[in-house]
């Protein structure tokens, strides 16, 4: 339907007719018709269409350099009331949400061959509006004929969004049959959709992890320069009558691993995974620790000595996860005061992206 009329939408200067007058409310003089595919002629002012549309003004101006005095111009391919209600909007850059409704697709393809961009605007604003699942196939192949990139955007995601819905409609069983390279660009479009959320999820995923990490590194300073609960400085005794911190979960779940490193026996021979944990902790704080000589993080200036001697040879792995930790510490001091601190995440120790860091 949408090529057909797109093909039909000519325009054609005929023979001269009688100069008549617009209606009353114009109050200009009719000096040129308009006419339809019903045959319905629509009096207008040359003058009024030609500083509206620089396509009828070219129209209008061909007679005139060929001294001929023809006064009729066609447009065919959309319905007669479509056509009278173009011609209304030259008049008065106005258009009902009633009209819209009716004729908002035959407007958008007048605006266009024309050359309306206001017209054209509106259109694509009011058939966004009014998209669904049984009219986004149309939509979507007007929108590439009249080059309306934002309704073709919105018409590509409403596919994508619906594709199981609007594969069941008889638009795009149309357009299987008759324009497989726009089936095509919507498989693609699909596709790209797909890996872009997959994406997206992943990196959200990392990000928690690194926002997880960095409370932990926050935590075990916390624990090892004031003292939590149960654990604390070697000089402080842990206050019985303390209460929970802010962090109390990540806390918690340190504290716990804290005293489980400091009594496991199977450490020695590196066969505990949960002091392995521990061991990359205490040495990502150190990589990120800016003052280890003054730092009461158990081995934080062994580790940070140990790194420099090892620099020519250090992981890169290690040291992306670093950045990106120094990153998310960054990014969650600049948004700390809109954020809720019961929406922070919690580190969870038995995260898998935890066992994946190699010591």
């Amino acid at each position: 339907m949408i090529l057909r009329m797109k093909e039909n939408l000519a325009v054609k200067v005929n023979g001269g007719t009688t100069a008549g007058e617009m209606h009353a409310a114009t109050e200009v003089t009719a000096d040129v018709h308009i006419i339809t595919s019903g045959g319905v002629r629509i009096p207008a002012n040359s003058a009024v269409l030609a500083s509206a549309s620089p396509v009828l003004e070219s129209i209008i101006d061909r007679p005139r350099k060929h001294r001929s005095s023809d006064k009729t111009i066609s447009i065919l391919g959309v319905p007669d009331d479509a056509v009278s209600v173009f011609v209304q909007y030259l008049y008065s850059s106005k258009c009902s949400e009633e009209q819209m409704e009716k004729y908002g697709i035959h407007l958008l393809a007048l605006s266009h061959v024309y050359l309306v961009p206001q017209l054209k605007q509106r259109c694509t604003k009011g058939l966004v509006e009014r998209l669904t699942v049984e009219n986004v196939v149309d939509v979507l192949q007007l929108a590439r004929l009249c080059d309306a990139p934002d309704l073709y955007l919105k018409c590509m995601k409403m596919l994508s969004n619906n594709f199981k819905s609007v594969e069941q409609t008889e638009g795009w069983k149309f357009l299987q049959n008759h324009d497989p390279w726009l089936e095509l660009d919507i498989l693609q479009f699909i596709d790209e959709a797909e890996l872009r959320k997959k994406r997206t999820r992943r990196h959200r995923q990392e990000q928690s992890l690194y926002l997880q990490l960095c409370e932990a590194m926050e935590c075990l300073e916390h624990i090892c320069t004031e003292g939590c609960t149960s654990v604390g400085p070697y000089d402080k005794e842990p206050g019985k009558n303390k209460g929970p911190c802010s962090k109390f979960s990540t806390c918690q779940g340190l504290q716990l691993l804290i005293k489980h490193f400091a009594t496991c026996k199977r450490r020695v021979n590196g066969g505990c995974l949960r002091c392995k944990r521990m061991w990359q902790l205490l040495r990502l704080h150190s990589s990120i620790c800016e003052q280890p000589d003054v730092c009461r993080v158990p081995l934080c200036r062994q580790f940070k000595l140990k790194e420099q001697q090892e620099k020519k040879g250090e992981d890169a792995r290690w040291k992306l996860l670093v950045r990106k930790v120094i990153s998310a510490k960054a990014l969650s001091s600049l948004s700390l005061p809109k954020r809720k601190r019961e929406e922070e995440p919690r580190l969870n120790l038995s995260h898998p992206g935890m066992r994946s860091f190699t010591l």
